[in-house]
């Protein structure tokens, strides 16, 4: 498997950094590079590892749990979903669409 692109934000233009940096790492799970149950790193790594504020990763997750991509399960972190066309995070049992301090 190749590796994947770098992450470069565009900070001019219409779309929103949070939305690009959504965008990318649906991208990742979509190419095979981020697996169906693989933990993702904190919320705060991956602020560093992309060079964004970690405000800014906090809405990507958030945008990537309404696209039923990823969920979030209260202490434990934050997972690729199982199945990308299940229903959304908060309505499964033991996961919560909401933030949890493990990213």
């Amino acid at each position: 498997m190749a590796e994947p692109p770098p992450f470069e934000p565009v900070d001019e233009g219409p779309e929103y950094v949070y939305v690009q940096l959504a965008d990318h790492i649906a991208a990742l799970i979509t190419s095979g590079h981020l697996r169906p149950g693989a933990k993702l790193p904190s919320e705060r790594d991956q602020a560093e590892e992309y060079g964004v504020a970690y405000l800014t990763v906090r809405r990507a997750m958030q945008e990537l749990r309404e696209r039923g991509l990823i969920v979030t399960v209260v202490g434990r972190g934050t997972y690729v979903s199982r199945r990308p066309d299940s229903a959304p995070p908060a309505s499964r049992a033991g996961e919560t669409g909401g933030q949890d301090g493990d990213g």
